[in-house]
């Protein structure tokens, strides 16, 4: 009988009892308890209440082990059932163990109702008893999985301090999850830091790739250098945004150089960094002249330890000095390429092509063009881009229609922003054909913004002027 029970055959239980009863066999506690347990594993409530208060009328006293099988029977159904039966355990002058607050706190995590599962736990800790491991366990788990890692690894932490058995592997990576997800730098370390050093364990790639955006986000070169190195350790063939996370953290603690050195280290490993890579050390860079200066001095150091100084680099440089508005010193960063053994590529000229913007400064900018063809580096569509917006900046703005048409014959299909830039040229000057380039902005499918609207309804007047007008008209028509 104990056998079925525990195998959970309620149907041979029932016909053993049967059998039993035909042989005038007495039942026992031990016979009732296995017939309970075969109900409650599929969830037998009414058959397992009718055994038990058959085991009362043969005057059979229940055991602690009889109820917790009563209230692992309830655990389907809703919460009364359960109160039903620690009511009548109190009755009966049964107090519960650490096994019934397990039945009763797996019951709240299996529904996820962790405050009342916490509250059950909190009174158990009071009551002197440990919570079992796979109470623990739930417990951890159900409030990683509704990202509170802090509560979560406190929990962890307390039961492993208090306990001699340990969490299994996949409770600690679902707090590792959970404190990655929500950026949780403490919560990242500390289970990084459990899995990785003291367990030995190889999270997957998704997971590095997890802490590592933590790692950048907060400043934590070491935890990040540490996760490129399992990343290789594991097999995986090294990417950008494996390297992207690593320059992010040095550069939040101000270490340009290490940042800088990264981009080298990519190179040689077949990477190619591209413009958001040194989006970090752009921002760090780029809030003063002092900062881009400094950037130069740090380029010298690695060159002179016989570091590669990769494109990006001082594209980043460059990118800095115009957007302090210093054209001057992007054009000098642009001519120091053959110093430093590197040449420009298609996003140089970009960069120099927005300065020359800013500075409608289209003398430059047909010498640079001129210097892309020399360098036999093809435009991009952000090239052409830009050289029609320069060309707009100029009193004679003719050349903007050739370079639009010889984009278009590149295969490149113009940007919505050079069709509205056009546009806006050609209608506050009174050219016609504005129209032109309106109808071409429609057959490429792009929509005419109100915005775009409300300025060539009104003859190329801005918003601000067409406020005023309107003020204006207002103020007559309130004064008549």
């Amino acid at each position: 009988m104990a056998r079925l029970g525990e195998m959970g055959r309620f149907a041979d239980c029932l016909r053993l009892c049967k059998s039993m009863k035909n042989q005038n066999i007495q039942p026992t506690l031990l016979i009732y308890n296995s017939m309970l347990a075969a109900g409650s594993r599929d969830g037998f409530i009414t058959e397992a209440w009718g055994i038990f208060e058959d085991m009362i009328s043969m005057g059979i006293q229940p055991d602690r082990q009889s109820f917790h099988h009563l209230i692992h029977a309830s655990r389907h159904q809703p919460s009364q059932y359960m109160w039903d039966v620690l009511h009548k355990m109190e009755g009966m002058d049964i107090s519960p163990n650490e096994h019934t607050y397990g039945l009763i706190i797996e019951r709240f995590t299996a529904a996820s109702q962790l405050e009342l599962a916490l509250q059950f736990m909190n009174e158990m800790g009071n009551r002197g008893f440990p919570p079992e491991l796979p109470t623990a366990q739930s417990m951890i788990k159900l409030a990683a999985q509704q990202s509170f890692p802090r509560l979560a690894l406190d929990l962890a932490e307390n039961f492993e301090a208090t306990s001699v058995r340990r969490l299994d592997t996949e409770t600690w990576m679902t707090c590792l999850h959970s404190s990655s997800e929500v950026l949780y730098a403490e919560g990242v370390l500390r289970c990084w830091q459990k899995l990785v050093q003291e367990l030995k364990v190889v999270p997957g790639e998704g997971a590095c790739l997890e802490v590592l955006q933590t790692a950048g986000r907060h400043g934590l070169p070491d935890l990040a250098t540490d996760v490129i190195r399992v990343l290789r350790m594991m097999g995986v063939e090294w990417q950008e945004w494996h390297f992207a996370p690593l320059i992010e953290s040095f550069c939040k603690v101000q270490k340009l150089k290490e940042a800088f050195g990264t981009l080298d280290i990519m190179r040689s490993n077949g990477i190619h960094p591209v413009a958001e890579t040194t989006q970090p050390i752009f921002k760090a860079i780029a809030k003063d002249i002092d900062n881009v200066d400094g950037a130069w001095e740090i380029l010298d150091e690695l060159r002179n330890e016989g570091k590669v100084i990769d494109a990006t680099a001082i594209n980043t440089v460059i990118q800095a000095a115009i957007s302090l508005g210093d054209l001057q010193r992007a054009v000098g960063a642009y001519k120091a390429f053959p110093d430093y053994g590197s040449k420009p590529n298609i996003e140089t000229f970009n960069l120099l092509l927005s300065g020359c913007i800013a500075a409608s400064h289209r003398e430059l900018g047909n010498r640079l063009l001129l210097e892309l063809k020399e360098a036999s580096i093809k435009p991009d569509a952000r090239t052409y881009e830009r050289i029609i917006i320069l060309c707009l900046t100029q009193a004679s703005y003719e050349d903007a229609f050739f370079y639009l048409e010889e984009m278009k014959a590149q295969k490149f299909l113009p940007p919505i922003s050079v069709y509205d830039s056009i546009i806006r040229t050609c209608v506050a000057n009174g050219d016609a054909r504005y129209s032109l380039a309106l109808d071409e902005m429609k057959q490429c499918g792009y929509e005419v913004s109100r915005d775009l609207q409300r300025f060539i309804s009104s003859g190329g007047k801005s918003n601000a002027d067409i406020i005023r007008q309107a003020r204006r008209e207002g103020q007559q028509q309130s004064s008549s």
